[in-house]
């Protein structure tokens, strides 16, 4: 499948070709300014050190989408989802979560009605 027509990144100045919105020199530093002055600082606390480690341990003991296992493709993780979310009194215990890949985990999160509804 050919890929879309790149363009340029989405940092002021720059005019780096990127298939996603920014370049590799830039993706770090616009993920950095996102956690430090848009996510809310509730949700930076939920997520933070003690989250990584327990999302690495549940990636290396599930490396597949769960979703797309159910219909036999083998897709790398890009995501951890929780099924019942935190803010809904969820846990980060390893039965309410679920790995899957970044289109699985959107069309999921679109359809509970999470970060975009």
């Amino acid at each position: 499948m050919p890929y879309k027509p790149m363009k340029l990144c989405a940092h002021s100045g720059c005019s780096a070709l990127t298939h996603g919105r920014y370049c590799p020199a830039h993706k770090k530093a616009a993920a950095k300014q996102y956690e430090q002055y848009q996510r809310d600082p509730a949700i930076r606390k939920r997520y933070g050190r003690s989250w990584q480690r327990v999302r690495a341990k549940y990636v290396a003991e599930h490396p597949l989408c769960e979703e797309c296992l159910k219909t036999d493709k083998h897709t790398p993780v890009n995501e951890v989802h929780h099924i019942v979310p935190l803010s809904n009194g969820g846990t980060h215990a390893s039965d309410n979560l679920m790995s899957l890949c970044t289109p699985c985990h959107s069309i999921i999160t679109a359809r509970e009605g999470g970060r975009w509804g």
